[in-house]
């Protein structure tokens, strides 16, 4: 570990920033990532913001990185959701795959959510998969403003599983041996979460029941944390094109 260089974004707060406190316990460098409270500032809303990141993190990795943990995201019911949870974060994997290109042990890993399997809108996932980002915006957008509002991010979630399972295995990943999964974390206990999903009880409740996690509900930030830091690590060297679930059992008692 004292040897790898590790890319996280998102990693001023909730999953990234404990991803990255986990990697540097292990003795890592880490290149943290974020709008604020992080070594390379970058909005990954924005074209401006991805060409920033890939830039800075390419001076300061000297050229070469050993993973990349593709954590930011956001919630809202708007089209900035896909803007960077989807093209943010293809942005980021695909501007930081020739620094992996040039590591020995090269390892890739993003942030899904359980929400994928619950709902999406096949208008927003097809032009995220078809790399249509004003198309997919526009879809966003009408979907909330047909009060569907919250459907905007698990299809967010979902064209970035179906993406990552093509690219995965293609000669830019899998070609060049690097591996590339998916983590897919159920309801967990950030701050974000409390904000949003538990501040009402009611809709907590709700998701709860949308969501079953036999586990526990909200389930702890560190189990996700260690399973993005395993698949970025040298040990992980034949796991590739997976979603991965982080979740309490969800997935399994929602597809039994």
């Amino acid at each position: 570990m004292s040897e790898r260089l590790y890319v996280v974004t998102g990693a001023a707060s909730g999953i990234g920033a404990a991803t990255a406190g986990l990697l540097a316990a292990g003795g890592a460098r880490v290149i943290r990532c974020d709008v604020r409270d992080a070594d390379v500032l970058a909005d990954l809303g924005e074209q401006a913001g991805r060409d920033r990141l890939a830039e800075q993190v390419a001076e300061l990795s000297g050229g070469r990185v050993d993973g990349v943990v593709a954590v930011a995201g956001v919630g809202l019911s708007s089209p900035l959701t896909v803007r960077l949870n989807f093209f943010g974060t293809l942005a980021t994997l695909e501007g930081l795959r020739p620094l992996l290109a040039a590591a020995e042990q090269p390892r890739a890993v993003a942030v899904s959510s359980l929400s994928a399997l619950v709902a999406a809108d096949d208008r927003i996932v097809d032009a995220c998969l078809a790399l249509d980002e004003a198309g997919a915006a526009e879809a966003a957008e009408a979907a909330s403003a047909a009060g569907r509002g919250r459907i905007v991010y698990p299809s967010s979630k979902l064209a970035l599983n179906r993406w990552l399972r093509r690219a995965a295995v293609g000669p830019a990943w899998a070609g060049a041996g690097i591996p590339l999964n998916a983590v897919a974390p159920g309801v967990v206990d950030t701050a974000t979460a409390r904000r949003t999903l538990l501040a009402d009880p009611a809709t907590a409740e709700l998701v709860a029941a949308t969501m079953p996690q036999p586990l526990g509900f909200p389930g702890p930030v560190a189990g996700v944390a260690s399973l993005l830091a395993w698949t970025v690590s040298a040990g992980n060297s034949f796991v590739t094109g997976q979603i991965l679930y982080a979740d309490g059992g969800a997935e399994a008692a929602l597809n039994p």
